[in-house]
């Protein structure tokens, strides 16, 4: 690759149980970097509880400028005022957001299996392709890696690459992937959601002094 693409990055939040006492963690943690989107995961299994806390959290992401989606709940998306889903395998459920959702909001896949999948899913009209687990102990970071800077030099379709660790941004950020998501850890982060993305976004900075 000759020039470099500086990712944006992508929030993946742990499953939040209620929108008031998450906010603040949310604010802090868009406000620290160059976030385009968030992937809001829900604890509670009740389709009230879960549009609730979307109604109440998608304004704090979208006036700053980011997209917010949900996993796989299509018709939530619509009904919550998402903007739109990130489907978590290929399969029925793709299809079917694909269906509902497009054109007017976003739909994304992850739960590559493989390079083939990734073609075929490539394929259909998705937004981007995801590299890597929404939770830690599935591909390993260095199958990550490496299926990041695969895709982004071959195709043109955006790629996320996932992030478990702080350590593993600067060189995912050398892949080409357009977006680099960060994992729920960080608003673990003992030091705050905020500091950690700052680091991740300084990380990224120094991939493009670098490049």
């Amino acid at each position: 690759m000759t020039d470099f693409i500086k990712p944006r990055l992508y929030l993946i939040t742990p499953p939040v149980a209620d929108a008031e006492s998450f906010a603040p963690a949310l604010e802090a943690a868009l406000g620290a970097g160059d976030v385009a989107c968030v992937l809001l995961r829900f604890a509670p299994p009740d389709e009230n509880a879960r549009k609730k806390i979307c109604r109440a959290l998608a304004p704090l992401v979208q006036e700053r400028g980011a997209a917010l989606l949900l996993t796989d709940d299509s018709q939530l998306a619509v009904r919550a005022g998402a903007d739109g889903v990130h489907v978590t395998q290929p399969g029925e459920k793709l299809i079917a957001a694909l269906d509902s959702l497009k054109p007017e909001r976003i739909v994304g896949i992850g739960g590559i299996a493989d390079k083939d999948q990734a073609m075929t899913a490539g394929e259909k009209d998705v937004d981007y392709l995801m590299f890597g687990d929404l939770d830690p102990g599935g591909e390993p970071p260095e199958s990550v890696l490496e299926r990041a800077s695969w895709w982004a030099e071959i195709f043109n379709l955006p790629c996320i690459a996932v992030a478990h660790d702080l350590a593993e941004v600067e060189a995912l950020a050398r892949t080409g992937a357009e977006f680099i998501a960060l994992a729920a850890e960080i608003f673990a982060d003992p030091r705050g959601p905020a500091p950690a993305v700052a680091q991740a976004q300084a990380a990224i900075d120094r991939a493009e002094a670098s490049a």
